[in-house]
């Protein structure tokens, strides 16, 4: 049945609605937008000088989770709302582990998920035996107390910065027994029939660049990732960079260029899932801040300096 015009228009304009509501809650967060230069991201709020990183909102931009490590202290997570029309304070994420420490959470394109990575024991046992992915479920009463992920993730002692695709592909970081942790690289497990099956490491285009490869970022309709790695050819200690998906097989990765990266740690990247900004961790050992940058026209400058090359 051929779909009236009025309808169409009716759908466009809701999805233009809601795209720019979740726009204007991130501006509520932060009036300060940034164009060609990254910003410190809610600086003072979020962005406190400690060591803040890996932040992942909601698809309406009205939920917000990252991570804090304040002096002396181990990672935690903390998350905002919007409530009455305003942002609330951050606080502890409700999972808050009791033992051990929790970092790093994504929420799935749909919203559907939420997941993070904890050192906290394992249902039945009473000591951590590594760093897992848990994940809590989006009910209608809120978000469901978190769970691990089973086999085959549970055969991994370290999982770390998972993140997800539209089909619930996830794209994370491990390694082998026996691996230093410069030399653990990105690996994925595809959904296969309502199942994850098998983890696989990826290509040597993706992970034959440098050291310390980590904290992926997968597109949500897995067109591109971005990661953070350490080579002698880059701008500082670690650099963001971009591989873009062609027709299944991973291009060699691009340096996001000198606006994101410097002399310092770049890490830990987000985007946006109206690919509009792109968010990222920038630092130094001892603290750093969530920066936020306009992100199409850096990824569209750099797909087509590929295609030209």
């Amino acid at each position: 049945m051929k779909v009236p015009y009025f309808t169409f228009l009716f759908f466009a304009f809701l999805s233009f609605s809601c795209k720019k509501g979740a726009t204007s809650n991130l501006m509520l967060l932060d009036a300060n937008i940034p164009t060609n230069k990254p910003l410190v991201f809610g600086e003072g709020i979020i962005s406190t000088h400690s060591y803040e990183f890996a932040i992942t909102f909601t698809p309406e931009m009205d939920e917000l989770y990252f991570t804090r490590r304040k002096p002396e202290e181990d990672n935690k997570i903390y998350t905002m709302k919007m409530v009455d029309g305003k942002w609330s304070n951050p606080e502890p994420a409700f999972f808050t582990a009791t033992e051990g420490w929790d970092f790093e959470p994504h929420i799935s394109p749909k919203g559907d998920k939420l997941y993070f990575g904890s050192t906290r024991p394992l249902p039945d046992s009473l000591k951590s035996n590594g760093l897992h992915q848990w994940y809590s479920t989006k009910t209608q009463n809120g978000w469901s107390n978190p769970v691990p992920l089973e086999h085959p993730f549970m055969d991994k002692f370290i999982i770390m910065y998972l993140t997800s695709s539209e089909n619930e592909n996830l794209y994370f970081t491990t390694g082998e027994k026996g691996d230093k942790p410069e030399d653990w690289v990105i690996y994925n497990s595809e959904k296969e029939e309502g199942q994850y099956k098998s983890i696989d490491r990826m290509s040597n285009a993706i992970n034959g660049t440098g050291k310390w490869v980590a904290h992926s970022y997968i597109a949500p309709d897995e067109s591109y990732l971005i990661y953070d790695y350490k080579s002698d050819l880059g701008f500082g200690e670690s650099d963001l960079y971009i591989s873009f998906n062609k027709n299944g097989t991973w291009t060699k990765p691009y340096n996001l260029g000198p606006k994101v990266n410097t002399e310092q740690t770049e890490m830990a990247a987000n985007v946006s899932l109206d690919g509009k900004y792109l968010f990222f961790h920038r630092g130094n050992e001892n603290e750093g801040n969530i920066y936020w940058l306009e992100f199409e026209p850096i990824k569209e400058k750099i797909k087509n300096d590929v295609g030209n090359r």
